[in-house]
């Protein structure tokens, strides 16, 4: 009886001793807290796709930048879009405005696709020329610039930005809807390399007007 007694301790103690070798050996880690290695990595190049159409002279095309979500940001891709008018001027810009909206709100092609491009532009999204009372270089859309996706709004701003539809400016002015009285007072809005960096402020971008 007193030999037993004796050795049940180290029994248990040796039994122990097994298990956490054994535990050991398995690899298991002695906490069930899971580890975040975090996300996993992206396979997106973001690296634009050439132009699939080449420009030819006197066709009614012209290259443009159109600016497409990929990585956080948005960047650019060449695309073949039709001229919006050989003389500056209103009709000019809004077509021009048109044209890039159009490409903006189509499904990028597959070789933007497979390089990671996607568009966050609602498609029925529509654009007009100014309300009562707005300056000369207004463009009204649809729906109030604000309430867009950011990327959505960052991905305009960026497009539309020194081109026909911008009056070749390195801004662009923005509003809603126009309503009776004009609708809300439109805002300016620059492609800074923030905004392309990080579209979240694109909700803070614009500047009212003078």
């Amino acid at each position: 009886m007193s030999t037993t007694r004796r050795t049940a301790p180290g029994l248990r103690a040796a039994a122990a001793a097994l298990a956490a070798l054994a535990l050991g050996g398995c690899g298991i880690r002695s906490t069930p807290v899971p580890v975040d290695a975090g996300p996993a990595p992206s396979r997106a190049s973001c690296a634009a796709p050439a132009a699939e159409e080449e420009r030819r002279p006197g066709d009614g095309t012209v290259r443009a930048d159109v600016f497409l979500v990929c990585g956080g940001a948005v960047s650019p891709v060449e695309r073949t879009v039709p001229l919006g008018g050989s003389e500056p001027g209103p009709d000019t810009r809004l077509e021009t405005a048109r044209e890039l909206l159009d490409e903006l709100r189509e499904n990028p092609s597959r070789a933007e696709r497979e390089a990671g491009f996607g568009s966050s532009v609602p498609g029925e999204l529509e654009i007009g020329g100014p309300g009562d009372g707005d300056p000369g270089g207004t463009l009204r859309l649809s729906r109030d610039p604000g309430g867009l996706p950011s990327f959505a709004l960052a991905q305009i701003v960026c497009t539309f930005t020194g081109t026909a539809a911008a009056g070749q400016e390195d801004s662009v002015v923005l509003g809603g809807p126009a309503r009776d009285g004009g609708g809300d007072p439109p805002l300016r809005y620059s492609c800074t390399e923030a905004l392309r960096g990080s579209p979240e402020a694109a909700k803070t971008a614009g500047t009212p007007l003078p």
